[in-house]
């Protein structure tokens, strides 16, 4: 374990090397997540015959375990290591899915959902440690000035690999069942096999990415530094943000897959292809989100991308209204690309405006208290969605217009709501609001938001310039290379766009 040990000082080649590897490192992670959680996981639970309380608990699962980042800072904090906590908890936490695919072999179905739910708290406990060592682990390691561009890179090639990976696993998943491999529930036990297979081969990556030494207030107690944010005025209002909108957010997200196979009808290789549409769009876009929040800022681009990702909360409305009908395809195609890419901008910038507030030294708890809210939020939200969606089942709002003559009689459906639909309001107004309250949160180098619209508008002209290849070749590019972290013209090299506006106009403001 030497070799996992933190350096006091970092050169630049090692910030280069590191750099590379937690790109590889985003690559394996995505797609591992991607083959273990989301669509195949609810779709494996309701094979298992899970109910929608089920299905409300394992979305809360998750981001309730990140509760475990409190004592996870004084481990952290204590060992001084964070490498090698986040390469011990990657490889426990991903081995773990080799025991959830071995449920369909070993357990009844009932069996097998209690059996899910008890390694899913287990698994989620030992990734908080991880999630809590990684994120201060990256506050030290990357440069602020590319923050922004470079996790819009890391993503892009992230969602790239999950749609390559999501489409094998259609493909697979179809192949299983009509060509006599077995049963869906045992095809997604093989697809969470290979995935923890993936997930386990990429902590290879973290062991490889240099650590920069910790710096630890020791005058300050422990509990002090863990409600130090509540000082901080600003970073207080930013959780308020975030802890709104990841309520809002998973009221009604986890159930979007039920939504879309119980209450549409759509099988599981639509919903995959969907789900790619979702990802390509992202991926097409996190260059514009990553280049807005370097030279802007993350809450512009929040502003944005938070209204456009609820609004497609509402549109899922009018899919079934009441029932799906000619239009309801292409209303998902249009819903999905708008969720792609809000969905970019807003998990780019939510994340970097909380590393971007957090100070230097004392991060980790900083930043273990915006987890500790939004887990709280979005583990009661799905709670809640689960227990009274059933009850929501036999209820209707309707408004109708209605027009009768002789002879003649006509009723326009105007607005419906039923089950599911109940929650997507819901979400929708929540999420306006958590929106409002990004007024209250200031960041460094933010602007008017007339200048950030109009420079939007001209980002978006350029979109048309973009070619998939290309614009993937110049993600993989990462210019580290001979220069001085230090420096002032450090950012400038890693982004000619702002160098030649300097040369241009003056100095970058």
């Amino acid at each position: 374990m030497l070799s996992l040990r933190p350096s006091p000082e970092l050169t630049p080649d090692e910030i280069e090397r590191g750099l590379s590897n937690i790109i590889f490192d985003g690559l394996t992670t995505h797609a591992f997540a991607t083959l273990t959680s989301g669509i195949f996981l609810i779709a494996f639970a309701l094979e298992l015959g899970a109910s929608n309380v089920v299905i409300g608990l394992l979305a809360a699962i998750p981001p309730l375990a990140e509760l475990v980042q409190i004592p996870a800072v004084s481990l952290i904090e204590k060992v001084r290591n964070r490498r090698l906590v986040t390469v011990i908890t990657s490889l426990a936490s991903r081995g773990l899915w080799i025991f959830v695919a071995l449920i369909p072999f070993l357990l009844s179905p009932q069996a097998g959902i209690v059996c899910l739910v008890l390694l899913l708290i287990v698994y989620s406990c030992i990734s908080s440690v991880k999630h809590c060592g990684w994120k201060s682990w990256m506050r030290d390691l990357i440069p602020e000035q590319i923050l922004g561009m470079y996790f819009s890179r890391r993503m892009a090639l992230s969602f790239a690999a999950a749609i390559v990976l999501s489409l094998g696993a259609g493909y697979f998943l179809d192949h299983w069942q009509n060509g006599g491999g077995g049963t869906a529930v045992t095809g997604y036990a093989v697809i969470f096999l290979v995935g923890s297979l993936i997930g386990l081969a990429g902590t290879y990556f973290l062991v490889r990415t240099p650590e920069p030494m910790m710096i630890i207030r020791h005058d300050v107690p422990l509990r002090r530094r863990l409600t130090a944010w509540y000082e901080d005025i600003n970073f207080r209002n930013l959780i308020i943000f975030l802890a709104l909108w990841s309520f809002a957010v998973n009221l009604a997200a986890p159930f979007l897959t039920v939504y879309l196979l119980k209450r549409l009808s759509l099988d599981i290789t639509t919903i995959i292809v969907l789900s790619i549409v979702s990802q390509l769009t992202s991926i097409l876009s996190l260059p514009l989100w990553g280049t807005i929040a370097d030279r802007f800022s993350n809450k512009s681009v929040l502003k944005v991308a938070g209204p456009l990702f609820v609004l497609c909360f509402l549109a899922l409305t009018f899919t079934n209204f009441p029932e799906p009908h000619f239009l309801t395809m292409p209303l998902l195609v249009i819903i999905h690309i708008i969720m792609g890419l809000s969905t970019a901008g807003v998990t780019l910038a939510a994340g970097n405006i909380g590393l971007k507030l957090a100070p230097k030294g004392s991060a980790t708890s900083y930043l273990a208290g915006i987890s500790i809210f939004t887990a709280l939020a979005a583990g009661i939200a799905p709670i809640i969605g689960g227990f009274f969606v059933d009850h929501l089942a036999e209820c209707e709002l309707a408004w109708n217009l209605s027009w009768k003559s002789p002879g003649f009689a006509i009723i326009i459906p105007t607005f419906h709501l039923q089950h599911w639909d109940f929650f997507f309001v819901l979400a929708f107004v929540l999420g306006l609001y958590s929106v409002h309250r990004l007024i209250y949160v200031k960041e460094e180098g933010e602007i008017d938001e007339p200048i950030f619209i109009d420079s939007l508008i001209a980002y978006g002209k350029d979109m048309r310039n973009f070619s998939t290849a290309g614009g993937i070749r110049n993600i993989m590019r990462f210019p580290v290379n001979g220069m001085d972290i230090q420096s002032d013209n450090y950012a400038l090299r890693c982004r000619p766009d702002l160098k030649l506006q300097k040369n241009r106009d003056g100095p970058v403001p």
